[in-house]
């Protein structure tokens, strides 16, 4: 198979980065220090298929993922969940990956049942333009907020995936994310590395590290008032990434948006959309 065309096992950047923007957007930063992350496994073309499946197994989802390298080398990524019940989770991210990973444009759009706030997301680091649509489900009204904002070096909405394919081994990192409030705030997110287990795919045997993608949290009650005693009860994510020549994604849980429940995200086994 050449470096221009991958499968999927081999680049699914755009995962788990989702879930952490609609969680931390009620949440205040801790300063700590955060830079861009190095390229050491620059990312090709993809396409591949994952399931959306609760903790217990039940698969209530489909997602199909496809990435290209457009004009000047920018990789433009695409993320497309659909849910039995007709929800959407459609998440678009364009970044440059010139000796470090830089974000460059960003939509996300999350609606229907499985979304307790139905969201249209969208930022541009050319223009320094952001975009907020929500609708919550006791709102009559949608809120439609827009304006400028100064994107650090090392914002990675949709893409924390990626950067963790591309830390050094066994380091820790601090990044971080523009959240929604719904004006936007810059938020720290650690990247963990805990530890290494045996995964099976198939026939072959090897090795996945474990990496947990924790916000730096700080006056929730402030911030959400009485909707702060409905929160998860913990704020992290868990992603698994398989050790080898070129790291590849395995696995990943968590919510994604904030009071959602936990679901895993899995590759479908051979490229099939329903898993079969």
């Amino acid at each position: 198979m050449s470096d221009d065309h991958k499968t999927l096992g081999d680049h699914p950047e755009a995962i788990a980065g989702l879930a952490i923007v609609i969680l931390i957007a009620a949440l205040m930063s801790i300063p700590a220090e955060a830079g861009p992350v190095e390229v050491r496994f620059p990312e090709g073309a993809t396409h591949g298929y994952l399931l959306v499946q609760s903790l217990a197994g039940e698969t209530i989802g489909q997602g199909e993922m496809t990435q290209v390298i457009g004009e000047g080398d920018l990789v433009e990524n695409r993320l497309v969940f659909r849910f039995k019940d007709g929800s959407l989770h459609d998440e678009k991210v364009a970044f440059s990956q010139q000796d470090v990973f830089t974000l460059m444009r960003y939509r996300l759009v999350q609606r229907g049942p499985s979304f307790p706030e139905q969201l249209d997301v969208s930022i541009d680091r050319d223009t320094a333009e952001y975009r907020v649509r929500s609708k919550t489900r006791v709102q009559e009204k949608e809120e439609v907020l827009d304006g400028q904002v100064d994107l650090p070096k090392d914002i990675y909405n949709g893409m924390l995936i990626t950067v963790s394919k591309n830390l050094q081994k066994g380091v820790d990192e601090m990044v971080s994310i523009l959240a929604f409030t719904p004006a936007p705030q810059v938020i720290k997110v650690q990247l963990l590395v805990v530890d290494m287990e045996p995964i099976h795919i198939g026939d072959r045997s090897s090795k996945a590290t474990q990496y947990v993608f924790k916000p730096q949290i700080g006056m929730i009650q402030k911030l959400l008032g009485k909707a702060a005693g409905k929160l998860p009860a913990h704020f992290q994510y868990d992603c698994w990434i398989m050790v080898n020549e070129t790291p590849s994604f395995v696995k990943f849980e968590g919510p994604l948006q904030l009071m959602g429940p936990i679901v895993r995200i899995e590759l479908a086994a051979d490229g099939d959309p329903a898993g079969r």
